[in-house]
């Protein structure tokens, strides 16, 4: 059973107000225009939910991975599509704080934290493969003492409006994931390219693009990490991020099933409510409890990390489950809901498209089952 400290509550309370005050009002018509939340993103970053993990020295919260992933289910109830910029852009931060100089922290996360930055953007798949990071094609090559960079990338999320953009690249040719490294790209910078803005099935209101590199100029001091460590930088980026992932997807399951308890109190057929019917009880029943199981599968991943101990392995279990519990409640809130579930009129339209990306990025649930399964069969 997880019971939140304190401060694990004021965080995740101040989370639920905005979600349910100010999100859940605007979510749909975001949808249909399928337009950026800029104003909602600016206000999270005034509570502080652009860097709930990050030093207050950096204009973070401080408050932890476990309050940022109590934060996300709250965000994600309200837009799932806030909620994808708000995690994508958490994760940068973390990535730049945990292994950039103490000039990089200065000079970019401040920027993301307060909201100066409309986003953070994460640069790693590409037209020819997202799954297999390290057959990337994108390059890096010296030129005096900085770098020139050639290649795209694509299903980049906010890349039309990031201030900065954390960029893999091969610097060492024929290496292998030992010859990627990571770069700091600046949102404006000369030889960066915007492709054409995805017209996808949900998240309508996150923005995902491509982006192509022609002899793109980096500074030395746009590296991150040492030269030819960008994967490891990838992979543990991408294990928190994962836990995000797996938060946002409990938090839209947890809203496809609120809106079907509702419904079922309020719709009637042969003379009752719906949910005095068995399969309808059941049906809920069941979806409350993975989610509840998914919640604390995110909970205790994050715990993990927060407390600096191993954590891909849970942060793999979580997504996995989670992201496909999520699923399965978003389909059944459609169910419930009838003809009506299937209409822009109720909310489980939206919450099922949404969700069904969240087994496809930061690592697909093939990929998932792959790093659980490697780690469960090495040797100990």
């Amino acid at each position: 059973m997880f019971e939140a400290d304190e401060h694990q509550r004021l965080v995740q309370e101040t989370a639920r107000r905005y979600a349910q005050d100010a999100l859940a009002q605007v979510a749909a018509q975001l949808d249909r225009e399928g337009r950026f939340p800029a104003e909602q993103l600016r206000e999270l970053a005034e509570l502080g939910m652009m860097g709930v993990n990050i030093p207050e020295e950096y204009g973070g919260a401080q408050a932890g991975a476990v309050a940022y992933a109590l934060a996300m289910m709250e965000i994600a109830q309200g837009c799932a599509s806030t909620a994808v910029t708000m995690a994508v852009t958490n994760m940068v931060g973390e990535t730049i704080v945990k292994f950039g100089t103490p000039e990089q922290r200065r000079r970019y996360v401040p920027e993301l934290t307060s909201g100066r930055f409309a986003a953070g953007s994460f640069g790693l798949s590409e037209p020819s493969g997202g799954s297999d990071a390290a057959a990337l094609r994108t390059s890096a090559r010296r030129d005096g003492s900085g770098w020139v960079l050639n290649g795209e990338k694509q299903w980049i999320t906010s890349g039309d409006r990031a201030g900065v953009i954390i960029v893999w690249a091969r610097t060492q040719p024929g290496s292998g994931s030992h010859g990627i490294s990571a770069f700091l790209v600046e949102g404006g910078q000369k030889g960066l390219h915007l492709g054409k803005r995805e017209d996808k099935m949900g998240l309508r209101a996150s923005s995902t693009v491509s982006l192509a590199f022609e002899e793109l100029r980096l500074r030395a001091d746009q590296l991150l990490g040492e030269e030819g460590h960008g994967f490891a930088i990838a992979m543990a980026a991408l294990d928190g991020g994962r836990v995000g992932i797996a938060s946002q997807a409990v938090g839209i399951g947890t809203a496809a099933l609120r809106a079907s308890v509702k419904y079922a109190k309020e719709r009637r057929a042969f003379g009752h409510p719906i949910g005095d019917f068995q399969a309808i009880r059941f049906m809920l029943a069941d979806c409350d409890t993975q989610l509840e199981a998914a919640r604390l599968l995110a909970l205790h991943a994050a715990g993990l990390k927060e407390r600096g101990r191993p954590f891909s392995r849970e942060g793999s279990m979580a997504k996995l489950f989670a992201t496909e519990t999520a699923n399965r409640v978003c389909d059944v809130a459609v169910q419930v809901h009838g003809g009506y579930g299937y209409i822009d009129e109720f909310p489980v339209e939206r919450h099922y498209r949404d969700v069904r990306a969240s087994t496809l990025y930061e690592g697909t649930s093939e990929v998932q089952r792959v790093v659980i399964s490697r780690d469960l069969l090495k040797d100990r």
